[in-house]
Formats: C-alpha cells, structure tokens, sequence
C-alpha cells in the first residue's frame, strides 16, 4: 500500500498534543511507501474543507520546535460528525490518496475515526485509521491515563497549592472550579500538593458522587469553624441525584450548540456557590475562580513524563498504520511500579465510552481523594514539583500588655 498519511487533531488543546503530531509526522519519514505526510487544519473540518499543509517539507527542527509547543499546532474543531459528515470526511480522503489517517483526540474523535473506518471498509478502500489518545479529562477507557492528563493535573496541583498558601495569609472560603463533565480525574489532583495536616484543598467535590448543596455547606461550616478558613476544588460537572448537572440551578446558565449545559466555562456555578456560602453561611471572604482553559495549554506546567508519552503515542499510531493490517485506538497501559506499553485496541471498544474515577481513587467521605490515587497520579506529573515551607507558629513571643493589663 503506498500512499499519503494525513493528521488531524480535533477537540481541547492540550499541552502536549503536538508531541503526538510531531512524532508521527517524524516517524514517517522512515517508510518508503510513505508519500507525504498532511496535516488537516482545523480537525475534521479541514478534511472535509481539504484544508492541507504538507508536512513532508518542514524540517526537522520545526516539528521539534512545535512538539515543545502546547495547543493544536494545526487547529481543532467541536464539530461532531454524524454519518453523513464522515462520509464527506471520506471521500476527500479517498480523493487525497490517503492510506493512513491518524485522528488524535478524545471519546469524540474515536467515534469518527471508528465511523470512517467502516465506510473505508464498505467502500473496499485499503486505508488503515488510526486514534491517538489526548484528553485532559483522563477519561478514556482502556487507557491507565491519556496524554494531556499528567500536564493538566500538574497545572492543577500547583494552582492549589498557590491558593492555598494565599488562603492561609488572608483567611475564608476559597473555592476553584476545574474541568471535568463526567470524571473527576483533574479536579482530584488538587488533592497532591498537600503536605501538612491543614493544608488545602480541604473539601474535593467530584462528579462520581452526587452533589448536595445542604451537605455542601455544612462540610464548609464544619472545616471553617476549625481551622478558621477552608480551601474547596469542584469539579464543574457536579451534578444532584437525579443526575442534572448543579450549574443549571444557576439563573445564568448557557447552553452550547449541540445542547450541552456549559459548565466552568461561564463562571456560573463558582458564583453560584460562593453566593451560597455568603448568604448561608454568613462568611465574609469568600472568594472564587473557575479555571476555564488555563488548565489545558498552560505553558510553564509541562509534564515531562507526559511530554515522552504523548510523543511515543504518535509514534506508535504511525507503525501500527502502515505495519498492521487493522484500525484501531492506541491505549497506554500502565506495567510495574511505573512503566507504560502501547497496544492498539478496537476502536469499538473505546469510541464514545467515558471512565469515570473508580471507587477505590476517592475517600469513603466521598469530599476527598484516596491515598490509591495519590499513588496513581504522582509519577504522571513528571519531575520537578515545587516545594513549599511555613514559620513555626508555635514560637510564639509571651504578650506583655496582656498580662500587664491582667496584673
């Protein structure tokens, strides 16, 4: 088979997704039967657009350069195919002479790639199709983690850590807002920059538990009389019991094209809880951020164990292409105290499926993370986590007015 590869890149930018381009760009260059290699702009879109950059002719230090580099080097979509949009997608791949297309990003982007790997085998088109993984919500299944996760999660350890340390000098209520519609994977990693007893977060909210406003408060309360302050991480897909996510309480809320209540994005559901928090509980300083899309492409929170894995998941997907003889998802499996293989798994097995944080990563009080998933996480956010120190409260200087006054 002799042909053209083509890369798209759809969904969330992450930090590290250019790696996965870059590598599989790079590793095509091995392959005689390798004509070229295109990159879509603009995901999906561009296929249908047949908006193509030839990738064969940027050097070598350019794809480098770009690999270092977070966010979607050739763009990204929303855009959710049906049938008929995949069918577009396949006729200009069919038109392009393209044998192998490799599609990375997230449970979306599976399914497409599933789809047009079909309509090529009802059409006896030898092409093989390939999904790289990339999410920041880690909720991929068959994958122990997905690239964009480790980078994302150390963004969000570090942020905590800053907030609470801001917390601690200016005591009251913090509360920050981080991704996650389904899982709670990025939010529960707020929980590993912890060091002392009454360090922050104090309270982990996660959309595997069903969320109680009256519980929420009396958590806050409880924490607040105690310490004198509490630091709080929710995740935005925080739902009731019925299932409905929290956010649509909010007189505010907004909902995207395809119907989806949109989440962190607005800011909504932090100003509705710290409002909560106020009326409630009668707390003066309360303060709340909803970190939005600071979480996926922030350049100074780079995993370098993330950076490696998303690299070797494009270079991978390229040998699987053109040295296999089915499509599939490449999926990371974690091996030994910490190793991880590559292996290539039916896409029907993972187009538009979700994992979800499992039990056993969240504490029985259901407001904070296991012990379990501090063990999981900790080799994900790579090397070089900051460290942070405190004066000793405790050498207090004796008052002498006081005792003056009561002598």
């Amino acid at each position: 088979m002799n042909g053209k590869v083509l890369i798209a890149q759809g969904g969330g930018p992450t930090a590290v997704i250019n790696q996965s381009l870059a590598g599989a760009a790079l590793e095509a260059r091995n392959y005689d039967q390798i004509d070229a290699v295109y990159g879509a702009l603009y995901g999906v879109r561009g296929i249908v657009d047949e908006a193509f950059v030839d990738l064969s002719n940027e050097s070598v230090a350019t794809l480098e350069a770009v690999a270092a580099t977070p966010s979607s080097a050739l763009g990204s979509t929303r855009d959710k195919p049906d049938d008929a949009y995949c069918q577009a997608i396949f006729r200009s791949l069919k038109a392009h002479n393209i044998r192998w297309f490799l599609y990375i990003g997230g449970n979306d982007s599976s399914d497409v790639v599933r789809i047009v790997s079909e309509q090529a085998k009802a059409e006896d088109y030898q092409m093989r199709a390939i999904h790289i993984p990339k999410t920041i919500d880690n909720d991929l299944v068959c994958n122990d983690h997905t690239p964009g996760y480790g980078s994302a999660a150390r963004f969000v350890t570090q942020a905590f850590m800053g907030a609470d340390l801001d917390n601690r000098s200016l005591p009251g209520v913090y509360i920050g807002i981080v991704m996650g519609r389904h899982a709670g994977f990025l939010t529960a990693a707020a929980g590993f920059g912890r060091h002392m007893p009454d360090d922050g977060p104090h309270l982990i909210f996660l959309p595997e538990r069903a969320f109680d406003a009256q519980a929420f408060l009396a958590d806050v309360r409880r924490v607040h009389d105690h310490l004198g302050r509490c630091v709080i991480a929710v995740s935005e897909g925080i739902h009731d019991g019925s299932g409905t996510p929290f956010v649509t309480h909010a007189r505010q809320a907004e909902y995207d094209p395809h119907g989806n209540v949109l989440l962190s994005g607005t800011g909504a559901l932090a100003d509705m809880l710290a409002n909560q928090v106020k009326v409630n509980l009668g707390i003066a300083r309360v303060r709340a951020d909803t970190f939005g899309y600071l979480q996926r492409s922030f350049a100074g929170c780079i995993s370098d164990v993330d950076q490696r894995e998303a690299r070797q998941a494009g270079e991978h997907a390229l040998r699987f292409a053109v040295a296999g003889d089915t499509d599939g998802s490449v999926t990371i499996r974690r091996t030994g105290d910490y190793a991880v293989s590559f292996e290539l798994t039916p896409l029907e097995d993972v187009a538009g499926k979700t994992r979800i944080m499992p039990d056993e990563y969240i504490a029985a009080s259901g407001t904070d993370v296991s012990e379990a998933f501090l063990t999981y996480l900790r080799p994900l956010l790579g090397s070089g986590l900051p460290t942070v120190s405190r004066i000793d409260s405790d050498h207090r200087v004796k008052r002498i007015l006081a005792e003056t006054e009561r002598g």
